[in-house]
């Protein structure tokens, strides 16, 4: 699949893709022991430990997929998560292990929408922005 996501058929259907300048923001999570000798300790906190939002923009879209975009991530109230699929420049061999040195340019990986701001462009196009978080499910 192209970059982006795909919205339910009570939306269009749409397979959209975000726009160039797409942001990905990632900050390990770490149990942190200091000692008083000014040493300390680190440790990540659980096997999947990176929290990773991803900032998306839809610029210059037809009201009707401004709508559509917009009702399918509000649908989902922040909490069902949906397939995201973003760039990936890692090789087939780093991420499964198998000695491969094909490299594969996308991936796909669960998210909810944490937000969606809406930019009335003018009267017949609009913008959007959203934010999304990874999250670990199956």
């Amino acid at each position: 699949m192209a970059l982006g996501f795909t919205t339910t058929s009570a939306y269009g259907s749409l397979t959209v893709r975000p726009d160039r300048g797409m942001t990905r923001s990632a900050k390990p999570k770490v149990r942190k022991i200091k000692f008083g000798d000014g040493y300390e300790q680190r440790s990540t906190k659980g096997i999947n430990n990176i929290d990773e939002t991803y900032t998306v923009n839809f610029k210059n879209r037809t009201k009707q997929d401004a709508d559509n975009i917009a009702g399918y991530l509000t649908s989902l109230n922040g909490v069902t998560a949906f397939n995201f699929t973003v760039p990936d420049n890692a090789t087939t061999e780093e991420t499964t292990g198998v000695l491969d040195s094909s490299t594969d340019n996308e991936k796909t990986i669960k998210v909810v929408c944490e937000s969606v701001n809406e930019t009335y462009t003018n009267g017949s196009h609009f913008s959007l922005t959203a934010t999304f978080r990874r999250v670990y499910e199956s």
